[in-house]
């Protein structure tokens, strides 16, 4: 890869899970994930992504696998049991999606699910910006959202975002290295810059060949170094969770139980439509691992 300046962007996401503040009550919920990837600027892979997915370690999840009902389009991706939605998602005729949450107080409970967001684009034949429009119109009735749209036949990714509230953000996100953290597209958290530096520094290492995603997982989604005190987000939530969300992988005790990072994927689209998903998954307190390869179908 040439040593130009590229954009980056970053990807952090985070439901809500319950914590208890100073006084001992309740106060936050949720999922943290956190994504960067290559779109459209490298000689060997069309789309190069790396995504973490954290979550209560007692909240019912599938792996990734081929899933679908009826005669919708089958999806490759993970499954939260509880919503019915995905976080990390693609399908045989190269569309690609992936959420994560806005961090911030105060969620509402009666919000519809995020995790249905990546399915309207998976199991439709909308175009990304079409599609993240439709969502736009009904954007306040989610919490805060990051959401990533790609059709690799059309060589489009489109970023939609819920915030500010009252005011959805789409951006066609242009060919590069990009990251996004659970604030809107670009904020530059330590995490965010953390992974995105490790990643730019990876990729320029092994110049134009191709990458193992094992080997990128291991060494760039399972750094558990956390930011210093002073360099944390203000977001308005407790400054201890703050903390303990800073690392890249994530491993914490809470007072409903574990929490932390359950999935690490790596997902690589070459030039000539091959896709690898690979991911390593916690399961019973156990590792696993598996790799799903698959061709995108050409267009008729």
């Amino acid at each position: 890869m040439s040593a130009a300046p590229r954009r980056l962007y970053i990807v952090c996401t985070r439901e809500w899970g319950t914590r208890g503040n100073a006084t001992g009550e309740k106060q936050e919920k949720g999922t943290m994930c956190i994504a960067t990837w290559i779109w459209q600027s490298h000689p060997v892979y069309q789309l190069l992504l790396l995504l973490n997915r954290d979550e209560y370690h007692t909240r019912p999840t599938k792996p990734v696998e081929w899933w679908g009902e009826g005669d919708r389009k089958m999806i490759l991706g993970g499954r939260d049991e509880l919503a019915g939605g995905t976080w990390l998602g693609c399908t045989r005729d190269g569309r690609f999606a992936f959420l994560t949450n806005f961090r911030e107080p105060g969620p509402l409970p009666v919000a519809k699910s995020r995790g249905v967001l990546p399915l309207r684009f998976l199991q439709n034949n909308q175009s990304p910006l079409d599609c993240a429009a439709e969502i736009a119109k009904e954007a306040d009735e989610y919490n805060g959202f990051n959401l990533v749209l790609a059709d690799v036949h059309a060589k489009t990714m489109v970023y939609i975002s819920n915030r500010p509230k009252g005011e959805p953000v789409i951006r066609v996100v242009p060919p590069g290295l990009h990251v996004l953290s659970n604030a809107n597209l670009d904020t530059p958290w330590p995490k965010a810059q953390r992974l995105s530096k490790n990643f730019d520094e990876s990729v320029r290492r092994n110049g134009g060949e191709e990458i193992p995603l094992s080997q990128m997982v291991h060494e760039l989604m399972e750094d558990t170094a956390k930011a210093d005190w002073s360099m944390l987000p203000q977001t308005g939530c407790d400054p201890e969770w703050e903390y303990d969300l800073s690392s890249i992988f994530i491993d914490t005790d809470t007072k409903v139980g574990r929490y932390g990072t359950r999935s690490m994927a790596a997902i690589s689209v070459k030039a000539q439509g091959e896709v690898d998903f690979y991911e390593r998954y916690l399961e019973n307190s156990l590792w696993k691992e598996h790799l799903t390869h698959y061709c995108i179908e050409k267009l008729q």
